[in-house]
Order: structure tokens, then sequence, then C-alpha cells
């Protein structure tokens, strides 16, 4: 993206000068009239988003439901966060918000194809409008000094095991960010996705969006060996590991949600529960096993534009605002926040694109090294040595050199995270999406049987009116008549237009899905239109 050479960044800030970017993203549970103590809440959240040390440079929020809600955080955070947008979306608005240091040049609302159920009303994910909010922030006047923003809360993971049907919605969504995510690095921007993803580590979504995108999951570039999820899930569980206490959960694992440190899930746990209706609730021991712990909120980071030189590495991440409200002694949300440092790193001459290499006669053996992995081997000279950020308990500082990071960048791989989708894996999405296809053309069907039957006993009320014998009766079968007729009109839309609509969208995943696993696996022929659901 070209920029006028005066454009200069907020702040007074030299661009050459910005080395490092402070990362945060929290889910603020504001839910109106649902969200116990919101008011007072998100007011002490912008209050101790503006103490924080280091300060963020960007901030994205989720569940921020209400404008006065995001005023008041915006009020606390004004002089180290100037600049804002609040994003609508749907009926009732997305919950999200960025705050950044310099100013937002471009933005955007993505609203996700297949978003929940109108059906289910009581949970709301359809009716609030779930997407992505997309900022473009400028920090300097070269397109290498361009974040492209992207904070997202994707659908709620309402159902558990097997016969989850949301599941399907959270690997669309996921297959959709990484789309977002893949244009934006394409632009040779810098490229972050913060959020409340819903979602384990490693997970198909997960893998999706780590797979499909020229993205890393911060916390795992520092934590390889972090946890998959709460001690009773399956993939945990077949580690063997010990049950984790509330402190290494913290540390190691990035526990965001359901951490036995956080007031709001003391509901769940019957002694906490009655030790809290006794008075504020105490402090915990952190070395108390923490089984229900873990990590639903990440950071997403590109390592930027390689042509130029550099590199854009974790040097840290670690969970903050753990802290209680200093007044009402309760969490500040049912989440904890994710902080997380990038910094800006030279690269080592051959990892650069051959482009961007300056000619010479070694070229060729450059080249060569490359694709051995000789010029990054420990103890070379090309070898950078630098290790920022030892382990330093609960901050959850870098463990990982830039060394390492920087042999991720050549494997491109990611440490593992990113390798590419299987076949297999792609199969796994296409059995999700024809499952929940086969349950929403089931749901549609008789959604359309019962506005058909409103339809008969209408028709058949008003008729049966001039046989009635007596007023009381014509009146009852005149509400009869009115109640079926409104139940059957509420039946005949989600039947005709939101079934119908949530199966095209259903329908255009599933072509992406098949044509995605068609180039992979070299079939030139691509995919072909499925023709087992009738539209």
């Amino acid at each position: 993206m070209a920029r006028p050479a005066g454009n200069a960044p907020a702040n007074g800030a030299d661009p050459t000068s910005v080395s490092e970017l402070n990362l945060l993203t929290l889910n603020c549970w504001g839910l109106l009239h649902i969200s116990a103590l919101r008011t007072p809440r998100l007011a002490e959240i912008g209050r101790q988003i503006a103490a924080l040390d280091p300060a963020p440079h960007i901030v994205c929020l989720q569940e921020c439901w209400t404008q006065d809600d995001y005023r008041a955080i915006r009020r606390e955070t004004r002089l180290a966060l100037p600049y804002g947008k609040f994003y609508f979306s749907g009926a009732f608005g997305g919950g999200l918000a960025i705050l950044s240091r310099w100013p937002i040049e471009e933005s955007s609302m993505f609203k996700y194809p297949l978003n929940g159920r109108p059906t289910a009303f009581f949970r709301g994910d359809w009716y609030v409008g779930k997407g992505i909010a997309c900022a473009t922030i400028a920090f300097g006047p070269s397109k290498n000094h361009v974040i492209d923003v992207f904070n997202t809360h994707t659908h709620a993971p309402y159902e558990r095991g097997p016969k989850d049907s949301y599941v399907c919605h959270r690997t669309a969504q996921a297959w959709e960010m990484a789309k977002l995510l893949r244009a934006a690095a394409d632009r040779g921007h810098l490229v972050v996705a913060l959020g409340d993803f819903n979602m384990l580590p490693r997970s198909l979504a997960h893998r999706i969006i780590t797979a499909r995108a020229p993205v890393r999951d911060v916390w795992r570039v520092l934590h390889p060996d972090s946890s998959l999820g709460p001690a009773d899930h399956g993939p945990e569980r077949a580690r063997s590991r010990p049950v984790p206490t509330a402190a290494f959960n913290l540390r190691e694992n990035g526990a965001t949600s359901d951490s036995i440190c956080n007031t709001w899930q003391w509901t769940k746990n019957a002694e906490n529960r009655s030790r809290a209706r006794k008075g504020p609730p105490p402090p915990i021991d952190m070395e108390t096993p923490d089984k229900r712990g873990k990590r639903l909120d990440y950071i997403f980071a590109s390592a930027g534009d390689l042509s130029s030189g550099s590199a854009w590495l974790v040097k840290s991440a670690s969970v903050e605002m753990t802290q209680r409200h200093p007044d009402l002694q309760v969490s500040l949300s049912d989440h904890f926040a994710v902080f997380a440092t990038l910094r800006l790193h030279p690269l080592p001459e051959p990892l650069l694109p051959p482009s961007a290499r300056p000619a010479s006669p070694s070229t060729t053996v450059a080249d060569s090294a490359l694709e051995s992995g000789a010029y990054l081997a420990p103890g070379t000279p090309t070898s950078t040595n630098t290790n920022y950020g030892e382990a330093s308990g609960a901050s959850g500082s870098a463990a990982v050199g830039f060394d390492a990071q920087l042999r991720a960048l050549q494997r491109s791989d990611h440490d593992g995270d990113g390798a590419p989708i299987s076949a297999a894996m792609y199969d796994e999405i296409l059995s999700l999406v024809h499952r929940y296809t086969a349950r929403e053309v089931g749901e549609r069907y008789w959604r359309g049987v019962r506005f058909y039957a409103a339809l008969i006993v209408w028709v058949a009320c008003l008729v049966a009116v001039w046989f009635s014998p007596a007023n009381f009766v014509a009146f009852l079968l005149m509400l009869l008549s009115s109640l079926g007729l409104a139940a059957g009109v509420v039946e005949g839309l989600l039947s005709l237009l939101f079934f119908s609509w949530e199966i095209r969208a259903l329908k255009e995943f599933e072509w992406e899905i098949r044509n995605a696993k068609a180039v992979a696996t070299g079939d030139l022929a691509g995919p072909l239109d499925s023709d087992d659901v009738k539209l």
C-alpha cells in the first residue's frame, strides 16, 4: 500500500524506531442485562489496560456489546490508545472493538456466512452477526509499516462431544479467517489475528488457521509443549501429564478460560460457591490443581514481509489481567487476557527470497545451503544466537529463542503447527459438512410441514366459525387460528428463507473444501459439484 512520504505515524514516533509491537486480546464478558456487574467491571478493564507495562499498541476486545461500555474503556485508554473502532453487526452488534496507538486507515466488518442457527434464539450467536472486525493500521509510510488486524469471536461451544453440531460452524469460521489472513499476508503486510476463537490448541479449527495462512500461534511458538485442552480432554489425557496447577496453567498452558483463579468460575464449584457467599472471594492457592482451565483466546501473527530483510518474531507471551476488581473483589471478566510482544529481527541473508538477495558469486552456494538448512544450524556464522526473554515465572516470557523461530520460518512449518492439511483432514471437514447439512435439510423439511399444517388449521378454524354454537366457541376458534397462523408464518420463514440460506452457505463451504483438496492432491480435474442435496 503506497503512502505519501509525509504520512508520519501517530505520537511523533519514527517508524524506523518501532521495533516491537505489543498486542492484547480480551473477552470482556459484557452482555447487556446478562453479565453480572458489567458496568463497573468494563470501566476497570479500561483502567487496567491503560496501566499495563509495557503499554499495548493494539488491543482487541470481544463481548463489548454496548457503546456506553466501549466509551468507558476509551476514556480510560485515550492517552495510550488514542484511536479506536466499535464494530456494528447483526441485530444486536458483534461485540467487537479495536483500540490502537496509531490511526486506523481502513476498517470493515466481515460477517461469517455460516453463523449459528436462527432457531436457537436463546443462544443468540446468529442474531448478533458474529464475524471478523478488520482494521488496517499504519505506523509508518511504507507497506512494511502496515499491520492488518483481525479481531473475532467465533461460535460458542454450546454442545459437547461428537454430537456438537456447532463444530461445523467454528470450522467454517476458521476457514474464512484463514482466507482473510492469507490475502492480507500476500499484500506484504504484517498480519495479526486476535480474539476468542472458542477452540482448543491443535483442534481442527486451529490446524486450519495455521496451515492455510502464514501465521503462527504465538503461545505455541514459545510453549510448543503446552496443553491441548483441559485435563480431561481426550488428546490431553492421552499425553499422560499430571493435572496442572493453577500457576502452571497460567504460566505454561496459557489458560484464559475456566481457570480456578477466575472468580466467575466458582459458581461451577460447590465448595468455592459456599465460601464466596460468606464474603469476598478468598485468594486462591496457586498450587491448587486446575482441571478445567483451558486456552480459548489466541494471538496469531505472521512474520511480515521477509523481502524487507527482517521478520517479526515472538519475544514474549503471557496471560494478563488476572487481578480482581479493587472494590468488588471479582475477576474483571470470565476470561483472562493474552498479551504478546513481537520484535522486528534482521534476517540472515539466505532467508531472503532470491529477488531480495544481493547478487554475488556465492548465490548458488547460498541457495544450496538454504535448502539443506546449514545456514541456520546452531553455531554457524549466520546464526543470530540471540535469545530474548528467558522463562520468567508467571509472565510466561519466551523460553524459545529467535534462532529456533528463524529455523521454523525456513522450514515454513511454524515448528510443526503449520503443516499442510492432509487429505484425511479435508475428508474430516467434508464429513462435518455432510452431517450438519443432513441435519439442516431435515429441519427445513419438518418446519415446512408445520407451516402447511398451520395453514390447514387456520383455514379449518375459519370454516368452523360458521358452525360454532356460541360466541365464546367462535372466539376460541379465532384465537386458535390467529396463534396457529403466527406460529406457521415463523415456521415458514425459517423453512423457506433461513434454513435455505444456511444450506446454500454450506454448499459454498463444501465446494471450497473439495476444491482445496483437489489442488492439494494434484487432481487437475478439480472438484465436482455435489448434487446430494437438493436446494
